[in-house]
This record gives C-alpha cells, structure tokens and sequence, in this order.
C-alpha cells in the first residue's frame, strides 16, 4: 500500500458512519477510478475489510471505501444503532459521499457486501440505481431461513408462547458453544432482549418482495460447505430471483473456497471477483497501484 487508508466519517442521518477511504496510485493521467464500496455482516469490523477486498482493488487500481453500518462494529458499541432491514437507507448517504470524492468514476461504483452483507447489499441494490453493479460475498435470500430449529420452538414462537420456547432455545444454546456465540450476536446486533422476539424480527430480512427491482448487474457467490447456509440454496434463490445482469459462482472445497466466504482460497476470490468487475464495469483493466 502506497499510502496509509484515510478514516473518514459519512454523514448518516443525524449523526454519521465511520469508514476507512483507500486510494490507487495517481497514474498521471488524471483519470477517475472505478470504487468498490464495502460493508460487511453479523460480526463484521471496519478493518477487516482491508483483507476482503482493499488490498485487492488498490492492487488493481481501484479504489475503496470501506464503512460500518448500524448493527455493526463501533456503530453499534458506540452509538447503540442495531441492524434495520431498510438497508437502502444505509447505503444511499455512503453514495451520496461517494460521488463527491474527487477521482471517483460515478458510473463505476460498485457495491459489495461479505455474510448477512450478501443480502443487505442486494436489498440496497433495489432501491439504489446508481450503482454500477453488486457483489453478494456470499448470497443471502431469508435471513429466518438461517435458524435450525425444532418444528415445536417455532409453532410456539408464532402462537406467542415465549415463556415456553425461550428456555429451550437457550437450553439449546448452553449446550452448543457455536449455537450461543451466534444466539448472543444476534440479540445484541438486532437489538431483542429474547429469542423469541429475534425471530420475529429475522424475517423482515429478506429478499422475495424487492429483488425484481434491481437493475445493476450482481455477482451471486457461495460456498459449497458455507457452515451457515450449506444445503438452503440461498445463492441459487437470489440468482433465479434477479431479473438484472446476473452472474453466479460456487467455490468447492476441493479449490480450498468451499468455506464460509472463502477464507481459505482469497487469491482465488479475489481474482474471480476483479474478473468479473473488469468485465461489468467495461474497458480496461485500471493501472495497478
């Protein structure tokens, strides 16, 4: 890296998000560069986005910024801002900052969003046109579709009976130390005080009422052995959903990306990742940094 990211803070309704801007190389010729907007899931940090896709696109010559939104990192320890499904509503005020950086391509911004951020950077797509294009790292249709659950706890939970399903569900958990970790993070990140009331709030979401509005091109990746969303077909759901430019790929374990949003094979991601921007954003490939 050339230069040092620059943190910067995007106004964000009536108060503002924190982000990291990472700049290309000036090639001298004065032209914009293509950016990659990024925002990450459930447990997600700013500074993790540096290894996701940074140090990737300033490789290529692009540029990125990387922010945190409600329900994640210092935006939720700081400013106690919990996810919200209107995801729309977080990403706009980033665009908004974004095509008032000097350099920046406007019809080069491309969003992309790792984990729960598959589904809130498509969710964002449909209402957000001036993107050029969206990247599910990895691809999310129902976020309720997630929870693995006894038929029972969930009849008792749509009854109202959350004096009988909260135990077991916390039962459950006590003996499952990934189960406790997850139900943990989700009641803090969705602001419930109970599982009952998480799982009411999950299945706002989702995709099936405003995935026919996107119009950007999208990259549909998964992961054939993702712990979270292995067998669901959530990336499969998201593809035949998209009436846009679509394009979808599964990374195998047999090529070390078979993981949760392929930790195990990132030159591989990142080099099927930039293909498919160079292509969708057109013309040449941006001067390396």
């Amino acid at each position: 890296m050339d230069r040092p990211p620059e943190f910067v803070r995007i106004p964000y309704e009536d108060t503002s998000l924190p982000g990291y801007l990472y700049r290309a190389a000036d090639d001298g010729t004065g032209s914009a560069r293509p950016l990659v907007i990024h925002h990450g899931g459930i447990d997600s940090t700013l500074e993790e986005g540096w290894f996701f896709v940074a140090a990737a696109a300033l490789a290529r010559g692009y540029d990125c910024l990387c922010f945190e939104g409600p329900g994640q990192g210092s935006v939720l320890r700081d400013q106690g801002l919990v996810f919200r499904p209107d995801w729309e509503r977080v990403v706009t005020p980033v665009v908004d900052y974004a095509l008032d950086l000097p350099g920046v391509d406007p019809d080069r911004v491309v969003l992309m969003g790792t984990s729960l951020g598959g589904l809130l950077a498509v969710r964002a797509a449909a209402f957000e046109h001036r993107l050029a294009g969206c990247v599910a790292h990895d691809a999310v249709w129902q976020l309720g579709d997630v929870v693995a659950l006894p038929p029972f706890v969930l009849e008792w939970v749509e009854q109202g009976c959350d004096d009988f399903a909260d135990p077991v569900m916390w039962g459950i958990a006590a003996q499952q130390t990934f189960t406790r970790w997850l139900l943990r993070q989700a009641l803090w990140t969705f602001g419930a005080t109970t599982p009952s009331r998480l799982l009411r709030i999950l299945p706002a979401f989702g995709l099936s009422e405003v995935i026919g509005r996107v119009r950007c091109p999208v990259l549909v990746l998964d992961a054939e052995e993702d712990l979270f969303f292995a067998g669901l077909e959530h990336a499969k759901k998201v593809y035949t959903g998209l009436n846009a430019p679509k394009t979808l790929h599964v990374f195998t374990a047999d090529e070390g990306g078979g993981a949760h949003c392929h930790s195990g094979a990132m030159h591989l991601f990142h080099d099927r990742l930039f293909s498919w921007l160079d292509r969708t954003l057109g013309g040449e490939r941006p001067m390396a940094a």
